[in-house]
C-alpha cells in the first residue's frame, strides 16, 4: 500500500495501542489507517470516505502469518497524506480514501466517529500534513 502514516510522536503509553481482530489472510503494512468493518471489533485498511477510523497499524502483518489480531496506535501525532483541496491549521480531518485524510466538513462525520484527528499545520492539496489522532 502507499501513503502510510509516519510517526512524528507517540503520546500516552507509547501510542496507546489497542488490539483488534483481522482476517488471517490479510496483509497490512505498519502505518496503514484502519477502520472498523464488522462485528466483533474487526478492522480493515481504509479505502473510502465514510469509514469509522479506529487507529493506525502499529506493526506489519503478512497474509501468511496466521495472526488474527493486530495493534493500532490510537494516540499520537502522525504525518498523513491529504486527499482534499488542502487543509488549514485547526481543521478536523476524516478518512479520505486508502491511507488518505480529507477535511471533515460535515456535522455527521464527528457524530459517527469518522474523524481521524486535529490538523496541526496548513498544507496544500495532496501534501503530507501533521495530524494529532486520539481515539
Amino acid at each position: 500500500m502507499a501513503n502510510e502514516a509516519v510517526i512524528i510522536e507517540l503520546l500516552g503509553n507509547e501510542g496507546d495501542v489497542v488490539q483488534y481482530t483481522v482476517a488471517a489472510g490479510t496483509a497490512i503494512t505498519k502505518g496503514t489507517l484502519m477502520y472498523l468493518s464488522s462485528d466483533p471489533r474487526t478492522i480493515l485498511a481504509t479505502s473510502a470516505q465514510g469509514q469509522i477510523f479506529v487507529g493506525i497499524a502499529s506493526t506489519d502483518k503478512t497474509a501468511t502469518d496466521g495472526a488474527t489480531k493486530i495493534g493500532v496506535y490510537t494516540n499520537g501525532i502522525f504525518d498523513l497524506t491529504d486527499s482534499s483541496a488542502g487543509m488549514t491549521l485547526g481543521d478536523i480531518c476524516k478518512i479520505g480514501g486508502a491511507n488518505l485524510v480529507a477535511t471533515s466538513d460535515e456535522a455527521g462525520a464527528l457524530a459517527t466517529a469518522e474523524h481521524v484527528g486535529l490538523v496541526l499545520e496548513t498544507a496544500a492539496a495532496n501534501e503530507v500534513v501533521a495530524v494529532k489522532i486520539r481515539k
